[in-house]
């Protein structure tokens, strides 16, 4: 997304029926919008309809702050639809949660000092100090909440409170190890990005890369998906794989993992931050 553009973004979905599409279509154009990008997929065992459009605002005649307004009363409400709409100024605020694994946060703080993602990160949140240096080389706050048993809610509580006041509207899990609870991931339903390993659920435990090893398996892979109170289930946003051999070592494999793990959560978070991923149930629809 280029940061000086005037856009807007619509991602939809609601029961299938003819003449969705041309009714979208028409509302833009009737009002003067210049469609940039569209894209649409059906569900044909449950019927359901999905869509994204991105289109120019500069010759748009609906007010942006009319656009949704008017668009749930001439549409939505006459096609069912469950639909949310984005503008192109409007900077998602992204906050990073990591323990002390340090691949993914350089990922992710590499990209974005980059300037590849037009996204804020104004903090990172840790259960460790370890991580505080990356945090002062890149020039983001740093806050450090130690999490027990028997202060997780109250420190919880704190951090929820902190993400309120920093206006953050999504949160990546860089390798974070710590269990969200559920009243602090029904905060931010489908905005909580997590990474894994794709041997969950075969290879569980501290160490799944040396069982993998033992097991000597081909392939092993990362998978990045949106949190859910069902641990490691959630709608799944991007993953990938990467052969390996007998020849390779635990260390060879740990290392193939985490480059792996880096690369798969960073597309996942483009793609949210893109505004390209529609939850459906727990599945999810990403478009291209």
């Amino acid at each position: 997304m280029k940061l000086n553009d005037n856009t807007a973004v619509l991602l939809l979905h609601c029961p299938d029926k003819p003449g969705i599409l041309a009714a979208v279509t028409e509302f833009i154009n009737q009002h003067s919008g210049n469609i940039l990008y569209l894209d649409q997929y059906v569900n044909r065992e449950e019927k359901v309809f999905f869509m994204r459009v991105k289109w120019d605002l500069d010759t748009f005649q609906i007010p942006k702050e009319k656009i949704q307004d008017y668009f749930q009363t001439l549409l939505a409400s006459r096609f069912d639809m469950h639909f949310r709409l984005y503008f192109s100024d409007a900077k998602p605020r992204m906050a990073i949660f990591v323990s002390k694994m340090p691949h993914c946060l350089y990922d992710l703080l590499s990209r974005y000092a980059a300037g590849e993602w037009h996204v804020d990160i104004p903090l990172i949140i840790s259960n460790h100090p370890d991580m505080e240096p990356v945090a002062k080389r890149f020039g983001i706050e740093y806050y450090y909440f130690p999490v027990n048993k028997d202060n997780k809610a109250e420190q919880e509580a704190k951090e929820l409170e902190l993400l309120k006041s920093k206006g953050i509207t999504f949160c990546v899990l860089a390798r974070y190890m710590q269990i969200l609870s559920p009243e602090f991931i029904n905060h931010y339903p489908d905005r909580i990005i997590n990474i894994h390993h794709s041997f969950l659920p075969a290879f569980m435990g501290a160490k799944p890369y040396h069982a993998a090893h033992e097991r000597g398996v081909k392939i092993i892979g990362a998978t990045s998906h949106y949190v859910t109170t069902d641990l490691d289930a959630g709608p799944i946003i991007e993953q990938d794989v990467t052969r390996i051999s007998h020849v390779d070592t635990v260390d060879v494999l740990i290392h193939k993992g985490r480059d792996l793990e880096k690369i798969v959560l960073s597309r996942a978070v483009e793609k949210h931050i893109e505004r390209k991923t529609l939850t459906y149930k727990n599945r999810t629809v990403v478009f291209q």
